[in-house]
């Protein structure tokens, strides 16, 4: 087995006996993620482990002065009151800070190409999924969606996760608890765990890129901003600095109380966990005609993922100026996604190219953008997603990645 795709690992002792040679760690450790695979990227380019882990983080989150919604009624008042013009619910509901400090189940996906026994321990994609997906968006669907099998094919290995309170991961308080802050504390100490090793065999990453969509490239901005360590690179999604389009986004969604629009996938769910309201509201947020199949919608519609009012408040705090950052990075947007550009991501510029001057001044000059053509905010969900992947992973080898 070639040395460079073997995990780094930690000091392991070995011991051996007389009756049977040692076992060398790379041997070990190939073994361990050969016993552990529990399934296939779409398209079966990458083989996967699904694997809950406990990650500790603490965070500075606010204390939100707003009691549970009540009924349905309530929740869409609130929705109406913070997206009208001059807005003051979101300042009267803002109080003091306080320590929000746990360990939390975050439900995770590690793929890396099929072709080999264990992955490559020089680059790992950390890819975070933004609001009403879970870290099936990354490997959705058919092979022909699949950002996962699309990475494993070209020889990436990548670690999707549901963020807190969603999928499988934890469903904390979804107001005090289930926000901005410490989720980018849960991002931060991810990142250290695939650095550092621990969760996955022992094994560790020399590189770390971050991917992410929406939310989840909003969060990744947000590590880059406060940890501009972390991350060598970051791949940013379905994200521009053109915020204006995000009221007709949320107003678009039509937020409803979860379990209640969907009473057999979260029956235990309270109040605070909102979702989309119907695949009306999933294809005007998400999708743009004639460039979708579909039984893609549809099948967003049967995965569709919760929402908090904890996030709703605070996901302003989630983007922030990453002047200290200096690796690359790649901004990719559908041309007519709605939240970030209004529809129209060519107008009045390029928005995808102005994120490198507003928010990364000293990005390396070997960033890129790009645009796809006829896309609406769920670039993983068109006809052109293959497009799209490719333009990151060329983007990637172009940085020696």
């Amino acid at each position: 087995m070639r040395p460079e795709v073997l995990f780094a690992l930690s000091a392991i002792h070995l011991g051996t006996t007389n009756a049977a040679p040692s076992v060398r760690p790379e041997e070990r450790l190939a073994s361990w993620f050969t016993s552990q695979v529990t399934g296939s990227t779409h398209g079966g380019n990458g083989q996967c482990i699904e694997k809950i882990v406990g990650i500790h983080a603490s965070a500075m989150n606010t204390m939100l002065k707003f009691d549970l919604p009540a009924n349905q009624s309530q929740v869409t008042e609130t929705i109406v009151e913070f997206l009208q013009v001059n807005a003051t619910l979101p300042s009267q509901v803002m109080g003091p800070t306080q320590n929000i400090s746990g360990t939390y189940p975050i439900s995770t996906k590690l793929c890396w190409p099929a072709t080999t026994s264990s992955p490559s321990n020089t680059t790992i994609q950390l890819l975070t999924h933004g609001v009403g997906f879970d870290k099936s968006y990354w490997d959705f669907y058919s092979p022909s969606y699949s950002y996962q099998d699309a990475a494993a094919r070209a020889g990436y290995t990548t670690l999707a996760y549901d963020r807190l309170g969603i999928g499988k991961s934890d469903h904390p308080d979804p107001i005090q608890v289930v926000q901005a802050p410490l989720e980018i504390e849960i991002a931060h100490q991810l990142i250290q765990s695939l650095r550092n090793g621990g969760d996955f065999g022992s094994a560790s990453f020399s590189k770390v890129i971050g991917a992410g969509h929406s939310l989840g490239s909003e969060l990744t901005n947000a590590v880059t901003s406060k940890y501009p360590e972390d991350l060598d690179a970051a791949i940013l999604t379905g994200f521009s600095v053109d915020t204006a389009g995000q009221s007709n986004f949320f107003s678009g969604l039509d937020l409803v109380i979860a379990r209640e629009n969907q009473p057999l996938r979260f029956p235990e769910l309270n109040n605070g966990y909102l979702i989309p309201q119907s695949i009306v509201s999933n294809q005007f947020g998400f999708f743009r005609v004639p460039n979708f199949d579909p039984l893609v919608l549809e099948a967003a519609e049967a995965a569709k993922q919760t929402f908090t009012v904890g996030e709703l408040f605070t996901n302003s705090m989630f983007v922030g100026k990453a002047g200290e950052f200096r690796g690359p990075i790649d901004v990719v947007d559908g041309e007519n996604d709605l939240p970030f550009c209004q529809s129209n991501c060519l107008v009045p510029e390029n928005k995808a190219e102005a994120v490198k001057g507003v928010l990364y001044p000293n990005a390396n000059s070997s960033s890129m953008s790009y645009i796809a053509k006829g896309v609406g905010h769920g670039l993983n969900l068109h006809y052109v997603a293959g497009e799209a992947y490719q333009q990151i992973f060329d983007f990637l080898k172009s940085n020696g990645f």
